[in-house]
């Protein structure tokens, strides 16, 4: 795996370095010994999926709250999506700052989310599928979040003609440090 900083501290683009021969390709996206020489969480406590059916869906910006922060890194399986982390860590450098990149099925790079940041996505095409793979079992007791829309991060979204959103991420509160 190929590591590309963000503007996010201890957040990561993983690009697959792919081995290809006549049968296709094989690759590794989660390597334990790879992510802790990075200063990364290397443990792997579940792995999720979410299917979205339409362009414009928006899922985010969900964290677990101490004692249960996760690490996840979030990887595009079919279709497109743009991906965000949210940095909310009390007194990291990059505080309040978040970072978006597009993650597609074809391409097969991954983001790296660490603990006690936000992540959330807009799918960009119809049948998106999202995989996860995350280091702490999910604690809905932590389980919390800021709005996508929130002013205090003013996270560029893609524009979408119709965006699909929970009541729940419709309704979080602003954000206060």
């Amino acid at each position: 795996m190929r590591f590309t900083a963000t503007d996010i501290e201890d957040a990561y683009v993983l690009d697959l370095e792919p081995f290809h021969d006549t049968r296709g390709m094989f690759a590794r996206i989660w390597a334990e010994e790879e992510l802790a020489a990075h200063g990364l969480t290397a443990s792997l406590s579940q792995c999720s999926i979410s299917r979205n059916r339409r362009s414009g869906t928006l899922r985010g910006m969900h964290y677990q709250r101490p004692p249960d922060e996760e690490a996840k890194l979030v990887r595009c399986t079919r279709g497109a999506i743009f991906d965000v982390v949210l940095d909310l860590r009390a007194g990291s450098p990059t505080l309040g700052r978040w970072y978006g990149v597009e993650l597609t099925a074809e391409e097969g790079s991954a983001l790296f989310v660490p603990e006690g940041c936000a992540h959330g996505f807009q799918t960009l095409v119809d049948d998106t599928e999202v995989l996860y793979l995350i280091s702490k079992p999910y604690a809905p007791e932590s389980a919390t979040g800021v709005r996508w829309d929130d002013p205090a991060f003013g996270i560029a979204w893609p524009p979408a003609g119709e965006r699909t959103i929970s009541d729940r991420d419709r309704s979080w509160p602003d954000w206060s440090p």
